[in-house]
């Protein structure tokens, strides 16, 4: 079965979706002016930013127009009756009507030459034989003509041109992780989690039954994007494996991706069918390919952006790394953690012990080893001499940083300390573990807005720092 992911030697050229991500102008046929139809709350995404109200929404800079023939003026914006009717020829068509005139609307666009489009509306091949031949029939009438995100699909959201075209709640905040999943309710509440969590997202694209564009066009965009540095996907099924796999391999040198695949089960098998019309396949097949291809796989939706989070920001290492901590139970727990991945530990020698003992910051009981405890009552002085000492080190690649919470802990000047000792050793990553929450959140406040990932449990760390020695290893492979 995994002749189905072996390599195509025709390939062809990738598709332009510049201006599907970065249009000029946009229609939204089927705006509406009732807050509860999915053509509104699109027109409000594009024309605020987000449904509800978020500091991260903004008003998308380019044209936009409506099409509804029973309204002149919909939010502020003019709505035309048809779309033969509006001005110019806009980049991009947004479709929330009714799956069965869809056809028929789609060969008036592209007779005005539009050549992107977005169809929110469900009704296609996971509806049963009639929407399967529906959605046959418009895959013929737009092949070669139009570039065609979903059916049955949340839609597209580009943070960097201030791009809502979806009718997810808001805008996520800024960031360099693109996001591309299969599953529209997952991208919407993810979004709602990215605000809280501090995710920061480049583009956010879901692509639903993937008629025409699928998760492989959509991967070979997002590895030549710019403001992306690390790609994340929910996958239930593929198309074409050999393409994915191509694409893939491609993709993977330049930055990473990872992917938690559904359909693990004979029943999230069978739910994949009814949800996208989608062919789940071996789960087996499928996590062998993306190890051939360099591709991460994770279990869980928060190791998904956990890892990419960690990927994103810091470089990839070597193994051997360090433990630096102010708490000796949460270092044994980091370090068994590390030890279950195969993540290393360096042996700290007698001249570096020697360094930290004349440093006179070390506290008489500290540890004298790797995890380095450096005792309770630690202040950000101790923190600066141990972890400055330890990252000059050629045998340490990179470190975890964790802070329990004491009566005399400084969050914020033990997060500065971090950020200034990264900054000096920029080609070793650092990954932090702040314990606790209400009296730590200014200190992780610091770290994120620095792009030092931090962690709120040492498994998570331990998992961040395996994908950067994973990282590392793959491009040297």
């Amino acid at each position: 079965m995994l002749g189905y992911f072996q390599e195509n030697k025709r390939i062809k050229m990738p598709r332009d979706l510049r201006r599907l991500f970065n249009p000029r102008s946009v229609v939204v046929i089927g705006a509406s002016r009732n807050p509860g139809a999915v053509g509104y709350g699109v027109l409000k995404g594009l024309h605020t930013g987000g449904f509800f109200p978020c500091v991260h929404g903004k008003p998308f800079p380019g044209k936009i127009y409506a099409v509804n023939p029973k309204a002149t003026n919909i939010q502020g914006i003019r709505s035309y009756p048809s779309i033969n009717q509006v001005p110019g020829k806009p980049d991009l068509a947004i479709f929330c009507i009714p799956a069965k005139i869809i056809p028929m609307v789609m060969q008036d666009c592209i007779k005005k030459g539009i050549k992107n489009a977005i169809i929110i509306s469900a009704g296609f091949a996971e509806f049963g034989e009639q929407g399967k031949h529906l959605q046959a029939e418009l895959k013929r009438i737009i092949k070669g003509k139009v570039n065609v995100v979903g059916p049955n699909c949340l839609g597209v959201i580009n943070t960097h041109s201030k791009m809502n075209a979806s009718f997810g709640p808001t805008m996520p905040p800024v960031g360099h992780i693109g996001f591309i999943t299969q599953s529209g309710a997952l991208a919407d509440s993810i979004i709602d989690w990215s605000v809280t969590e501090r995710y920061g997202f480049s583009t956010l694209i879901s692509f639903g039954n993937g008629m025409d564009l699928d998760a492989a066009d959509y991967l070979e965009y997002l590895g030549r994007d710019p403001k992306t540095k690390a790609i994340t996907i929910y996958l239930e099924g593929i198309s074409d494996g050999r393409k994915f796999m191509r694409i893939a391999k491609q993709v993977t040198k330049r930055k990473p991706v990872i992917v938690i695949k559904a359909g693990r089960t004979e029943s999230g098998q069978k739910a994949i069918s009814s949800h996208t019309g989608s062919l789940a396949g071996s789960y087996k097949t499928y996590e062998a390919a993306f190890k051939q291809c360099g591709v991460i796989v994770v279990d869980t939706v928060e190791e998904l952006f956990d890892t990419a989070k960690a990927l994103s920001h810091q470089p990839p290492c070597k193994n051997g790394i360090a433990i630096i901590t102010n708490g000796g139970g949460a270092g044994v727990l980091t370090a068994d953690n590390c030890d279950v991945l195969g993540v290393k530990l360096t042996e700290f020698d007698e001249l570096m012990l020697k360094r930290l003992d004349k440093t006179q910051k070390m506290h008489p009981a500290y540890s004298r080893r790797n995890p380095l405890d450096l005792v309770g009552d630690a202040l950000p002085e101790r923190y600066e001499a141990a972890l400055d000492i330890v990252m000059s080190n050629k045998d340490v690649h990179g470190a975890i940083v964790l802070q329990t919470l004491q009566t005399m802990t400084d969050t914020v000047a033990d997060a500065k300390i971090v950020t200034k000792i990264h900054k000096k050793y920029p080609r070793k990553p650092i990954i932090c573990v702040y314990m606790g929450g209400k009296f730590s959140a200014a200190g992780v406040e610091f770290l994120e807005e620095h792009n030092i990932p931090d962690y709120n449990d040492p498994r998570k760390a331990a998992l961040a720092m395996k994908a950067l020695i994973d990282r590392w290893e793959l491009l040297r492979s």
